[in-house]
């Protein structure tokens, strides 16, 4: 008598919580570099625009290892390939931990950006390994465990920095993410490979994609010069549309393409894909700006606020971003994704434009940055959320990859365009950005928010379209 395959084996309450865990040390490690930015400009002598690089880079990483490591995930096991990821995140964090100077931190960065690929694998995992109810609130927890981790990050980054030394708030949360990953791969149990397709690694399109990153990085970074460089920018914008063209071309023909346009043409997916961009470009903008007006002492505004008393500052976005995972992935569950994220859009948009007009106190921007974070967090989990309850199984790593990949790119555009800013805003003879380029930051993002909105409308009420 034959017999089908034996069932996943169910995951342990140990092993949500040791990936929780693993969420927390891979978040804190992601956020130090946030209030401490303003100090390591002046220890590294960078521009606003340079730590606006360095303020992105992990993400842009992400956007190009998310995809692989969804489409290794569902091709190889989830588990598996999980391991070998935050392999190469603690190898990013001891460069960065060791870094003398911008370059090899950079390059530290570039490593650690593999963590953001840990996501999608966590819920192949969660999904294989649980019914469907309980894997949309461990999703919802690992998000919030991940998100809540930049609470620690955030608190301790200040004082190790000023107590110790920068290279330290590198290396304490590169240690915790060793510890948890050997406890993740000893508690979790294993899952079994997907359907094989027999195609190779979609080298071009990833190298395309790649250099689509990097020449939007060069055209933000150029933006604030651009009128004494017109050519150089002209070329770059050029470069760029051939990158764009090439990349769509090689992903329609592509046997296994590093990001499945098909899928992509789903309205349940091009609609999360589109409102996740806008609302990571929003709350990027604000990540970048508030550190930094906290840092400015400016005639009539900015804070001169150091890396302890920044990270104290930006603690109620933390909590409010942890609260939101969980609650996201509740609401969705009750209400549907596009009543959470309607929410989401709202709350994103009358805290960037109250930012724009009021934010001379503190209590503006300890409630600003919460509203945003929250928002963020709301969204981005119930779009991940639905999405894996939409789709295939088998297809669950690919499908959130794409939000995730938007994700990153949102903040990766948000937080270069508020570096060019704050370049472009500098008045000559002053190292201090004015008052109307935050102005400005927060107003371009809060109307984009709001625009969101246009798309959200059109989404389905329900988790399935």
């Amino acid at each position: 008598m034959t017999t089908g395959p034996a069932p996943p084996a169910r995951m342990g309450k140990a092993a949500v919580w040791a990936l929780g865990m693993l969420a927390v040390s891979t978040g804190a490690l992601e956020s130090v570099v946030s209030p401490t930015l303003p100090l390591l400009q002046r220890e590294l002598d960078m521009t606003p625009a340079e730590g606006a690089l360095l303020n992105i880079v992990l993400a842009v990483t992400g956007a190009l290892v998310t995809p692989l490591a969804g489409k290794f995930g569902d091709r190889y096991g989830g588990k598996r390939v999980l391991i070998r990821l935050m392999t190469v995140v603690s190898a990013g964090g001891l460069v960065s931990s060791l870094a003398p100077s911008l370059p090899v931190l950079l390059l530290g960065q570039i490593l650690q950006g593999a963590m953001v690929g840990a996501l999608p694998l966590s819920f192949i995992v969660v999904r294989k390994h649980l019914p469907i109810g309980e894997s949309k609130v461990a999703i919802g927890l690992v998000s919030g465990m991940f998100v809540g981790g930049s609470m620690v990050g955030m608190l301790s980054a200040g004082p190790v920095a000023e107590a110790l030394s920068r290279h330290w708030m590198f290396a304490l949360p590169t240690f915790a993410v060793i510890g948890f990953t050997l406890l993740v791969n000893r508690l979790m149990p294993p899952d079994a490979p997907g359907r094989p397709d027999g195609a190779g690694i979609d080298w071009p399109g990833l190298l395309l994609l790649s250099g689509i990153l990097v020449t939007l990085m060069l055209v933000f970074a150029l933006a604030p010069d651009a009128g004494s460089q017109p050519l150089v920018l002209g070329a770059l914008l050029v470069l760029l549309a051939a990158f764009v063209a090439g990349w769509l071309a090689v992903e329609r023909r592509a046997a296994a393409p590093l990001v499945d346009l098909r899928m992509l043409a789903r309205p349940v997916i091009w609609k999360s894909c589109v409102v996740t961009f806008v609302m990571c470009l929003g709350t990027a903008m604000g990540v970048y700006l508030v550190p930094q007006l906290l840092d400015a002492s400016g005639d009539g505004y900015g804070f001169g606020a150091g890396p302890t008393a920044i990270g104290f500052v930006l603690l109620p976005g933390a909590v409010a971003a942890t609260l939101a995972g969980p609650a996201g992935g509740i609401g969705e569950r009750r209400f549907g994704p596009r009543a959470v994220v309607t929410t989401a859009a709202v709350l994103m948009a009358v805290a960037l434009l109250t930012l724009s007009v009021a934010h001379t106190e503190i209590w503006h921007i300890v409630v600003g940055k919460a509203l945003i974070a929250l928002a963020n967090g709301l969204c981005v989990t119930a779009m991940v959320t639905s999405i894996a309850s939409s789709v295939d199984e088998s297809d669950t790593g690919i499908a959130t990859s794409l939000v995730l990949v938007t994700r990153v790119l949102g903040s990766a555009v948000g937080g270069m365009l508020g570096g060019a800013l704050l370049t472009s805003g500098v008045p000559s003879g002053s190292d201090v950005p004015a008052e109307s380029a935050f102005v400005t930051g927060f107003l371009i993002a809060g109307v984009v928010a709001a625009l969101s909105l246009l798309v959200v409308r059109t989404m389905s009420k329900g988790v399935k379209e």
